[in-house]
């Protein structure tokens, strides 16, 4: 028999150093992976026990809400009595004095009795009568509720209030279907809502209010002069220029002094910190003190918000449009500082050392070898802050008294007005989508041309 020979089994050869790193590589990779969604879900967590969330959710008045976002696409139409002095029931919109009916223009669902009563109809077939004495009656899915005014109070005989009534001895108020109904000692409301915005083109003192759209284009080209001596046409666009519930010359100006502010310090900054970039770059200024000057003061600028520039501006200046335009002149003058200098440093050397052979100065080689290099960055950063000014002007514009700004807070001020915050915010939409639009034209045309 042949002896078996034992085998030593070669001894395993260490893995590569540079194959353990890569493993170590994927394994503190992987372990990242896996521990920022654990700690994103962690910083959640904490946020919402830290700012109450559920406790806020709790507390929201999702019923006011939905009332606020009805406001911007509709108005209310108030019919009051005031029983005190038993004067006529009064119809008007939003209440406001300037836009009170007069007896020929009231709405048909407004019905006056002879015997100096008023009937009011109410959407879903609902209705109020109010008598001559101010006594009332609301009639609710064919339910006639009576109400009235006595001593200090006011009397009704309702044994189990219903969910849209609520009920004391001295008010009570129906919550209806597109209606509100309040009942007081002092004075029956009656809220209707209708959809629009009403008197957005002619107020009621215009001779061209209630006319329809085909009525008024047959004015406008022939038909007698409503305002003698002034054509029709005429006579409409001044009417609705001089709009006294929507005051669209106003609002006109207002949006004017806006763009007004945005362009002025948009292009204020640009021309401010043009020559100062030249000092932040490093291949244009040679002396690191000088550089790390200018650079800092870009920083501190841009640094600081421009509303708390407008707020130290206005301490000095005053409120007005100017306040508001210095403020974005000082804060874009530090980001266009860290722009155009980082332009600066990246320019081509070879025109500038070609300029240069020739004799030309500092001056012409900055013309005619760095300008055409950074002209698209400098077009390009300006018509896009000038856009993004144009709505930051809107808040600073709130702040310091002027622009559009100015009316929009006193809109949101005023708790009824909500129509005309939806006006305002629409407005400046629409003119920050223009601004964007021409901004992107200008940018295709002046650098597709330079490129």
């Amino acid at each position: 028999m042949t002896p078996q020979i034992p085998v030593t089994p070669a001894p395993a050869l260490p893995a590569p150093a540079p194959l353990d790193a890569a493993r170590r590589a994927i394994a503190r990779q992987r372990r990242i992976a896996l521990a920022l969604p654990v700690l994103l879900l962690a910083y959640l967590f904490h946020a919402a026990i830290a700012f109450d969330l559920a406790g806020v959710a709790g507390r929201a008045r999702w019923d006011n809400a939905v009332t606020l976002m009805g406001d911007f696409w509709s108005y209310k139409v108030h019919v009051t009595r005031q029983n005190r002095d038993g004067a006529r029931p009064e119809v008007s919109i939003e209440g406001m004095r300037q836009a009170r009916f007069a007896p020929d223009q009231e709405p048909g669902w407004v019905t006056r009795r002879p015997d100096g009563g008023v009937d009011v109809a109410l959407p879903a077939g609902n209705e109020v009568h109010i008598a001559a004495d101010g006594a009332a009656r609301l009639v609710v899915d064919g339910t006639a509720y009576d109400v009235a005014p006595r001593g200090d109070g006011i009397a009704f005989d309702i044994p189990g209030p219903p969910a849209w009534m609520n009920a004391s001895d001295r008010r009570l108020t129906a919550t209806l279907p597109g209606a509100r109904v309040t009942f007081t000692r002092a004075r029956t409301e009656i809220l209707r809502r209708q959809a629009g915005w009403e008197l957005f083109f002619f107020d009621l003192q215009s001779p061209f209010y209630g006319r329809s759209l085909p009525e008024l284009a047959r004015l406008a080209v022939a038909g007698p002069q409503l305002r003698p001596g002034t054509p029709n046409i005429a006579a409409m666009g001044q009417d609705f220029w001089r709009n006294g519930i929507w005051h669209h010359g106003d609002v006109a100006w207002a949006m004017f002094e806006t763009v007004l502010m945005a362009f002025l310090g948009t292009m204020g900054a640009g021309l401010v910190a043009l020559p100062l970039a030249f000092l932040a770059a490093s291949n244009f200024t040679p002396a690191r003190l000088v550089r790390q000057v200018a650079r800092r003061g870009f920083d501190f600028l841009r640094g600081v918000d421009a509303l708390i520039w407008t707020i130290v501006l206005s301490r000095a200046f005053g409120p007005g449009p100017l306040t508001g335009s210095l403020a974005i002149l000082l804060t874009d003058t530090g980001s266009f500082g860290k722009l155009f200098s980082e332009a600066l440093e990246n320019v081509d050397g070879k025109p500038i050392e070609g300029l240069r052979s020739t004799g030309a100065g500092a001056l012409a080689r900055n013309r005619w070898a760095v300008m055409p290099q950074i002209s698209p960055v400098i077009l390009s950063q300006l018509l896009y802050f000038l856009e993004s000014n144009t709505r930051s002007a809107t808040v600073i514009g709130a702040i310091t008294g002027g622009g559009i700004g100015l009316l929009l807070v006193q809109a949101i001020q005023t708790q009824k007005d909500w129509e005309h915050v939806a006006y305002y915010i629409v407005l400046i939409v629409l003119v920050v989508m223009l601004m964007d639009w021409l901004s992107g034209r200008l940018r295709a045309r002046l650098i597709g041309e330079r490129a």
